[in-house]
């Protein structure tokens, strides 16, 4: 049974009407369709499969990428006690370097939740970065396990992240100087929790949205949910065991001259069990600037506050248009 103490009163209360975007008024296409993501064998890269992924998909599924399949349980199984404590025990616990978030994905640079968005996001969620695990020790048992688990498990990401990263600024010949905006990238961590909703269709589990950083790494639970534009449609990402997800972001699509897509992709959440999924982001280094032939010179932090003051005035995010050197183009 939900332990509905757990969840933000706003979710009890809203009982499942929350205000959303109209996007889910769109065709969703078949999940019993066969798995139509592009799939990359970490241990058997094939660059043109990759690049192809990249410049056509934007987002793809990765296979023996290494990491244990026990500590993914077990960090997940660590992540779904924490999410159990009652909503007011997460508030008071987790106010750095881990920070607890919910009703948007949309945080300031402190990790809290960004307020003034116009919608609500039935998501709840932990952060942190990831240098910062291993300079704190929790008193707590419980969140010190976690903490550990979440280390270890982001030393896995960190290190496909390079990898990935590597094969493709050489498919794009990035110059010396593109590349080394990448060389000290900021990994940062994200565990969602998407409470169960009575009205599946009416609740946003995470709008439609693309992702800010260079790539994104994501494993999801077999709940499912994740959905990515693609042909105008929504398509869904089934769970397959062992595997993770990896899409591009802007700042790779941008310094990629357009070539590299960075997906649109949402959640849909459900009546009957909660989601949960674990990411793992990267970004260029605060003072690195992005260069482009297509958009502005600009480095993450104006990107994001650029981010941050569109949501607030225009209720959801722009992006990288907001950058490009010839806005009608």
């Amino acid at each position: 049974m939900t332990n509905l103490e757990s969840y933000p009163p706003l979710f009890r209360n809203l009982n499942g009407h929350p205000h959303i975007s109209d996007d889910h008024n769109q065709t969703v296409g078949d999940s019993q369709d066969s798995d139509p993501l592009p799939l990359i064998d970490l241990q058997l890269p094939d660059s043109d499969k990759l690049g192809a992924a990249c410049k056509n998909w934007g987002i793809f599924r990765l296979v023996n990428h290494g990491i244990p399949p026990t500590l993914t349980t077990q960090l997940q199984d660590s992540a779904k006690k924490l999410f159990s404590l009652p909503f007011a025990s997460k508030q008071a616990l987790f106010n750095g370097p881990v920070s607890y978030f919910w009703g948007t994905p949309a945080l300031t640079t402190s990790g809290t939740a960004l307020r003034g968005a116009l919608n609500i996001n039935w998501l709840e969620g932990l952060s942190v970065f990831h240098s910062q695990l291993s300079q704190v020790v929790f008193q707590d048992p419980m969140i010190n396990a976690f903490r550990l688990l979440l280390e270890e498990y982001g030393r896995h990401q960190a290190m496909i992240a390079k990898i990935l990263y590597e094969a493709m600024s050489k498919n794009l010949n990035l110059d010396s100087k593109q590349s080394q905006i990448f060389s000290e990238p900021i990994g940062y961590h994200r565990i969602y929790r998407y409470p169960v909703s009575p009205n599946p269709n009416e609740s946003s589990g995470m709008e439609e949205h693309t992702d800010s950083s260079v790539l994104t790494i994501l494993h999801q639970d077999q709940v499912g949910g994740l959905e990515f534009f693609r042909d105008n449609k929504w398509l869904p990402v089934k769970h397959v065991p062992n595997t993770l997800i990896v899409n591009i972001g802007d700042m790779m699509q941008a310094a990629s001259d357009d070539e590299y897509i960075s997906v649109k992709h949402r959640v849909r959440v459900n009546k009957d069990e909660e989601r949960f999924s674990i990411c793992y982001f990267e970004f260029p280094a605060d003072g690195a600037v992005i260069h482009s032939s297509k958009y502005k010179p600009f480095t993450y932090p104006e990107f994001s506050a650029q981010v941050q003051k569109d949501i607030k005035t225009v209720g959801h995010k722009v992006g990288l248009p907001r950058f490009k050197l010839h806005p009608n183009s």
